[in-house]
C-alpha cells in the first residue's frame, strides 16, 4: 500500500486537534454508530482539562488505497521537545492557521523546525467560517513568515486550503461547496513525497527511536519510523546511543502499527513504516535500534537547551505526609529520573544534600504540567521559585530572551508597553493594529521579566488580553529585574483559621485561604497591601463578654479568597518561598535558605 507520512502544527487553540477528529471520521476509521469523544486524540486528562495538546500522538487513516500517518504536535512552544524529533518521523507538514489571529508565535517556532528540514508545507485557513476571520490577511502573513524562516522556492510555492475543521469541510476556493474534507486528503495524497525510505527495503534494518511508552503487559514501547530494510517479529535487533554506544542486544516481541486510534500487532514493518516495537529494556529516545551489522547510528535531531529551571524537594512542612502516599526523596527522584527519560527537553540533576532535585525544562507551564502529574499521582512537593538559565560565552553572560506576542484592546496598550519596556527590560519590535478595536505588540523580553507577569498582565487589561511567548535567543544580561513589589502575610500560629480574625486581617491584604483551613507558622495566607512581610494571627478569635451591643452580634462576611493555580502559585512566590504541592492542596510558605541556596538567591538577584 502506498504511505504518507505528515504532521499537523499549529499554534494553541487554532483547532488542529478538532480537524484530526473530522479526518478520522471521514475516512472511515469509526465503524457506524460507534461512540467517540471529542477531541479524541487529546487523550491525557490535562489535555482535556487543559483543551491543548501536550503529547505528540500518531494515528493512521486509509483514503483511495493510501495510507495516511498522521502525527498531531503539540501547538505550545514549551513542549517543543517533542516536536523537534516528531517532525524527523514524517515527509510533509499540514499547517493550520486561524484566518482570524494569524500565524502565532508557536506557529513560527515549530514551523522553523519543519522548513529547516526541508519538509513541504500545505497551509490550511482554519475557521473561515468565524465572524471575524479575515483569510486574505492571513495567508500573506504565513507567505511573510515563511519568507522571514528563509523557505526554499518549492516551500514557497505552497498549496492552500480553506477550512472549518467543527464543521469538517475544507476547499480550494473560499465560496466552495463546502461539503466534506476530500480536498485536503487529496492534497496530501498528490502534494507530499511518498517515503524515501520505501526504496531501502533491501537493505539492513534501521530505526530511529522518537517516542517511549510504557505497556503494562509489553513493558517498554519505543516508536520510530522504518529507516531502511524490514523488521519481522521475533528478530533479534540491537540498540545504539547517539554517541555509537551499544547499549543492548533483544529480541522483538511486538511490533504494533498505527491503525485509526488503536495499534494493533503486525507480522513485518517495511521502510517507511511508522510503528513501536516492545522487547527492548534499556533503549531509549534518540537511540538508534538496528540489524546486528550496523555499527554506526543514526544522526538524532539536536534538541534546543532548557531555558529555567525549578528546585523540586521533600515536602518538610508540618502538614507533610497527610494527603500523598509518595513523600520520600528516593521515589521523587526516580519519578522524575523517568521523566527525563522520556522527555528530552528536561534534565534533572541532584543538589548539595541529596534531598532536592534541580529539574531545567522549557518554561512554566512544562513545569506545571509536570508537577499536576506527579501530584495526581500522590506526590507531595515543594517546589521553588523558578530560575532562569544563564550561559558564559567568552567571558559574556548571556540569558533567554522570549518573543512576546500581545493582543490586547487599543485602551491597554499604554499600561501593556509601560511593563514590558520598563522595568521588564522589553525591547518593542513591532506594534500594529489588529482590527475591531485591537492592536498587536511585538517584544523581545528577557525570561526573568516574564516570571510572574501573566497575572499582572490580565489585571491591566482587565481580562481582555491574550499573550503569547516563544524562546527567542540568547542576548547579554539586560541587568537587575525587580520582582514582586507587594509583601506577604504571614501566619504566627498553627491550627485551624477562624473568619472573625480573617474578616480583621481583610484590610491588611487581599487572602489566599478562606475559614477552618489548616495553617502553620511560616505559611503563607495572603499578600499584604504594602511591600513588606506580615506575620499575622489568623486563629485570634471574638472576645465573649455578657456586654451586649448593637451590632456585636452580626455575621462575619468573608471576601472569597484568592485561590492561585499551580502555575500561578510558582511564579508568585519569592527566592525565599516556596509552592507545598499536595493532591489535595496548593499552598505557600517561607523557607529557610541553607548556604548553597543562599548564593544562588544572590546570583540570581543580581
Amino acid at each position: 500500500m502506498d504511505l504518507r507520512n505528515i504532521a499537523i502544527i499549529a499554534h494553541v487553540d487554532h483547532g488542529k486537534t478538532t480537524l484530526v477528529d473530522e479526518l478520522l471520521k471521514q475516512s472511515g476509521a469509526f465503524r457506524q454508530g460507534e461512540a467517540v469523544a471529542e477531541r479524541a486524540m487529546d487523550s491525557n486528562d490535562l489535555e482535556r482539562e487543559r483543551g491543548i495538546t501536550i503529547l505528540a500522538k500518531a494515528t493512521s487513516v486509509e483514503w483511495k488505497g493510501t495510507r495516511i500517518n498522521i502525527v498531531d504536535t503539540p501547538g505550545h512552544a514549551d513542549f517543543g521537545g517533542e516536536v523537534e524529533r516528531i517532525l524527523s518521523m514524517v515527509d510533509g507538514v499540514v499547517l493550520l492557521v486561524d484566518a482570524a489571529e494569524g500565524p502565532m508565535p508557536q506557529t513560527k517556532f515549530v514551523t522553523s523546525k519543519a522548513l529547516a528540514l526541508g519538509l513541504r508545507p500545505i497551509v490550511v485557513l482554519n475557521k473561515v467560517d468565524k465572524p471575524d476571520a479575515e483569510p486574505d490577511r492571513a495567508l500573506d502573513e504565513v507567505f511573510d513568515l515563511f519568507a522571514a524562516l528563509d523557505a526554499n522556492e518549492d516551500q514557497l510555492d505552497f498549496p492552500h486550503l480553506y477550512a472549518s475543521g467543527r464543521s469538517g469541510w475544507a476547499d480550494a476556493e473560499l465560496d466552495g461547496p463546502r461539503k466534506d474534507l476530500s480536498a485536503l486528503f487529496d492534497l496530501v495524497v498528490n502534494h507530499v513525497a511518498g517515503p524515501r525510505q520505501q526504496s531501502r527495503k533491501g537493505e539492513d534494518f534501521q530505526m530511529l527511536a522518537t517516542t517511549l511508552a510504557a505497556d503494562p503487559y509489553l513493558g517498554r514501547l519505543l516508536t520510530g519510523r522504518v529507516e531502511s530494510g524490514t523488521l519481522k517479529t521475533g528478530a533479534t535487533v540491537q540498540a545504539i546511543s547517539r554517541l555509537g554506544e551499544k547499549l543492548e542486544q533483544f529480541r522483538v516481541t511486538k511490533i504494533l502499527a498505527f491503525r485509526g486510534l488503536s495499534q494493533q500487532p503486525i507480522d513485518e514493518a517495511e521502510a517507511g513504516d511508522i510503528v513501536s516495537i516492545a522487547g527492548m529494556s534499556k533503549a531509549t529516545v534518540a537511540d538508534t535500534i538496528s540489524a546486528l551489522a550496523i555499527d554506526d547510528p543514526i544522526s538524532a535531531q539536536p534538541i534546543d537547551p532548557p531555558t529555567i529551571s525549578v528546585t523540586f524537594g521533600i515536602n518538610d512542612s508540618p502538614l507533610a505526609g497527610r494527603e500523598g502516599k509518595k513523600v520520600q526523596s528516593r521515589v521523587i527522584r526516580d519519578r522524575l529520573m523517568k521523566e527525563a527519560e522520556s522527555n528530552v527537553a528536561i534534565r534533572v540533576a541532584d543538589t548539595p544534600g541529596g534531598e532536592a532535585f534541580e529539574v531545567s525544562g522549557r518554561g512554566e507551564l512544562q513545569m506545571g504540567v509536570l508537577i499536576e502529574n506527579m501530584r495526581r499521582e500522590g506526590f507531595e512537593l515543594s517546589i521553588s521559585r523558578p530560575q532562569v538559565i544563564f550561559r558564559e560565552v567568552d567571558g559574556q553572560r548571556l540569558e533567554p530572551i522570549e518573543e512576546v506576542t500581545i493582543d490586547v484592546d487599543d485602551d491597554h496598550t499604554g499600561a501593556v508597553i509601560e511593563k514590558l519596556t520598563g522595568p521588564r527590560k522589553g525591547e518593542l519590535v513591532e506594534m500594529k493594529p489588529a482590527g475591531t478595536g485591537k492592536t498587536r505588540i511585538v517584544a523581545h523580553v528577557p525570561s526573568r521579566g516574564l516570571i510572574g507577569y501573566h497575572g499582572e498582565f490580565l489585571t491591566d487589561t482587565r481580562g481582555t488580553g491574550v499573550l503569547n511567548r516563544v524562546f527567542h535567543g540568547h542576548a547579554p544580561h539586560k541587568g537587575a529585574i525587580p520582582g514582586r513589589r507587594a509583601g506577604v502575610l504571614i501566619s504566627m500560629e498553627d491550627g485551624t483559621s477562624v473568619a472573625y480574625a480573617l474578616f480583621n486581617l481583610e484590610e491588611r491584604g487581599r487572602m489566599f485561604i478562606g475559614a477552618q483551613e489548616q495553617v502553620y507558622q511560616g505559611m503563607i495566607i495572603g499578600e499584604h497591601s504594602r511591600d513588606n512581610d506580615l506575620e499575622v494571627n489568623p486563629l485570634k478569635g471574638k472576645k465573649l463578654t455578657n456586654v451586649r451591643a448593637s451590632g456585636k452580634d452580626d455575621a462575619v462576611v468573608l471576601t472569597p479568597p484568592v485561590r492561585l493555580s499551580l502555575e500561578e502559585a510558582i511564579a508568585y512566590i519569592d527566592d525565599d518561598e516556596l509552592v507545598e504541592v499536595t493532591p489535595n492542596a496548593i499552598r505557600l510558605r517561607k523557607r529557610h535558605l541553607d548556604p548553597h541556596e543562599r548564593k544562588r538567591a544572590a546570583r540570581s538577584a543580581a
